[in-house]
C-alpha cells in the first residue's frame, strides 16, 4: 500500500520542508529491510505520526534510532528507540512543494 503524506515542520529540512510531500509504502517490505540512511514514517505516542531518518538498526531490525536534521527535533534523543511495530511505511519518493517568493506573490 503507498500514502501521500504532507511534511509539517522542518525536523529534516533541507532534505524534506514544509509543505513538501512524501510517498510512503507500507510495512513490510519483503524485498528490502529498512536501512540506516533511510527514512521511515512511524506512530509515536505523544507525537502522532513522525518522519525520521534511521541513524542506525537496534536488535536485529527489531527497532530503530532515529534523528531529525535539526538540533531542536523530536527523535530518539526524546523518546528513544522506535521499535517495528510501530512503522507504518518507508519514505520512497518526494514532492517539493512550490516555493513562492514575496515578488510572485498577487500577480
Amino acid at each position: 500500500m503507498l500514502r501521500l503524506l504532507k511534511v509539517r515542520g522542518a525536523s529534516l529540512w533541507p532534505d524534506y520542508r514544509e509543505g513538501d510531500y512524501v510517498l510512503a509504502a507500507g510495512m513490510p517490505f519483503p524485498a528490502r529491510k529498512i536501512r540506516a540512511g533511510d527514512v521511515i514514517v512511524f506512530r509515536q505516542p505523544g507525537y502522532g505520526t513522525l518522519i525520521k531518518r534511521v541513524r542506525r538498526v537496534l536488535a536485529n531490525g527489531q527497532a530503530y534510532d532515529v534523528r531529525g536534521t535539526q538540533i531542536a527535533s523530536s527523535d530518539s534523543r526524546n523518546f528513544g528507540p522506535v521499535a517495528q511495530d510501530q512503522v507504518t511505511g518507508k519514505v520512497i519518493a518526494s514532492i517539493r512543494a512550490k516555493q513562492t517568493s514575496q515578488n510572485s506573490q498577487g500577480h
